[in-house]
């Protein structure tokens, strides 16, 4: 696999775009074995290919006015150059194929096998615009979901024939079953919390609600003096060495506040199971915060 920068458009270039790309693939887990390649640092080898065609090729302008190679003659002398073997592209490329095979031929070559796949559509039908929601790799990464779940969806996706929707509830789910797949360690590092606090995170459906979980354990929770009989009990309970859902099972039978007790517990009125935080949290630090309520 070649990584090629299709930079040849100055118009279309903007700052940090190359790094960006490079990210984004490298958080999919997706590596290449040449590359980058820059096809702008390429031009004086696109401009002496031109001039075994000339500047025009059935009609096609090759070479700009300035000087500069156009997308068609660039990608055939790369494909040429480099050996490229497969090109996998949009439907939207497919009006380019034989433009780019007779090119190849008059450059000397053998095309390469050219696959062309649906695309991913938006909403109104469309090709999927970068700023709609979920649209890029980078706002699915700010967004919390894994890795993990964008391949899963587009390893579902596979080389569509046609062109498909966009499902980002899909790949919403697909997180919440990459997040519960994670080991615990892995888990912990991706949120960058201690692996204790775990149990907690078990019921997000994204990092980012992971995040704010883990918040709510590590963080100090403002004093709520509520239901002083609630955690009166909790306190004989954890004394006693009962477990976290054992705890919130007895709480349960003899009529306790667990919504009062969370709030005591983590400043919020939702969140992780309430056995979860509690196995989550080091047993001295939610009785010292029960106590400060009591």
């Amino acid at each position: 696999m070649l990584l090629r920068i299709d930079d040849t458009d100055a118009a279309r270039n903007v700052p940090g775009g190359e790094e960006a790309i490079i990210r984004d693939l490298e958080w999919l887990g997706v590596r290449w074995d040449e590359g980058p390649v820059r096809q702008s640092e390429r031009a004086e080898r696109h401009r002496e290919a031109a001039a075994e065609v000339g500047d025009r090729f059935d009609g096609v302008t090759l070479i700009r006015e300035d000087g500069r190679p156009t997308y068609h003659l660039a990608s055939v002398v790369d494909d040429i150059d480099f050996g490229i073997t497969l090109v996998v592209r949009g439907n939207d490329h497919r009006p380019n194929e034989e433009l780019h095979r007779r090119l190849a031929l008059a450059l000397g070559a053998q095309p390469p096998e050219y696959v062309h796949h649906g695309l991913i559509l938006g909403e109104d039908g469309r090709k999927l615009a970068k700023r709609a929601e979920g649209a890029t790799v980078e706002s699915l990464r700010d967004a919390g979901i894994p890795a993990e779940a964008v391949r899963a969806y587009l390893e579902e996706l596979g080389r569509p024939a046609h062109d498909v929707h966009y499902d980002l509830p899909r790949i919403r789910r697909l997180a919440i079953d990459a997040i519960a797949s994670l080991s615990d360690e892995e888990l912990a590092a991706r949120v960058g919390v201690p692996v204790s606090v775990v149990p907690a995170l078990r019921g997000a459906r994204d990092l980012n609600e992971a995040r704010d979980y883990a918040g709510s354990i590590l963080e100090t929770p403002p004093v709520a003096h509520v239901a002083p009989e609630t955690l009166v009990r909790f306190r004989e309970l954890a004394d006693g060495g009962a477990e976290p859902k054992e705890i919130v099972r007895e709480l349960k039978a003899v009529g306790g506040d667990l919504r009062a007790l969370r709030r005591v517990l983590t400043g919020r009125e939702r969140g992780p199971e309430l056995w979860a935080v509690i196995a989550a949290l080091p047993r001295d630090e939610a009785l010292r915060r029960v106590d400060a309520s009591l």
